[in-house]
């Protein structure tokens, strides 16, 4: 049986998308650069991170490109392997809030590390799928910011958003 026969009857009901990237750092030091706000500030947040991303904590994100402080909240983190954040949906969310799961695995014996994003709660529409492949986008352009900044120290959003 092919996808098209095994999907036939089936319906989609969420938008949701994986982006993965290899980090060639330990599992723990790329955890940090996530979970720290001084870390995600250097290469993510063009306009600052507050709050360091575990439950219980008041947390913020700033971006250039999307003005204005909006709050993230956690939902889950266990140290150097998840962060599971949850954000306030727009009227193309399928939930009150996005939910976004950044996972560590560690590679090579923990000397890199394979980081996948998953985001959820997007509705099978139109303004789902512009929201679901714009914040694919951004969460493609994080990991690669990423690598080039606890890699190299480069800030590849400089300039890029403004």
């Amino acid at each position: 049986m092919n996808d098209e026969q095994s999907d036939k009857g089936a319906q989609l009901e969420e938008l949701s998308f994986t982006v993965m990237g290899y980090i060639s750092k330990t599992p723990h030091e790329t955890y940090e650069a996530v979970a720290d706000p001084a870390q995600l500030s250097k290469y993510f947040t063009t306009g600052g991170a507050r709050g360091r991303l575990e439950p219980g904590t008041e947390v913020t994100w700033d971006f250039a490109d999307f003005p204005g402080r909006f709050p993230v909240e956690v939902i889950e983190s266990v140290q150097d392997e998840k962060i599971v954040v949850a954000w306030e949906g727009s009227e193309h969310a399928t939930a009150p809030s996005t939910t976004t799961t950044f996972e560590f695995s560690p590679v090579d014996d923990g000397a890199r590390t394979l980081v996948t994003v998953t985001e959820k709660s997007w509705k099978t529409t139109v303004g789902g799928a512009e929201g679901a492949f714009g914040n694919c986008m951004g969460w493609t352009g994080m990991l690669a910011a990423l690598k080039a900044w606890i890699e190299y120290g480069i800030d590849l959003r400089e300039g890029f958003y403004k």
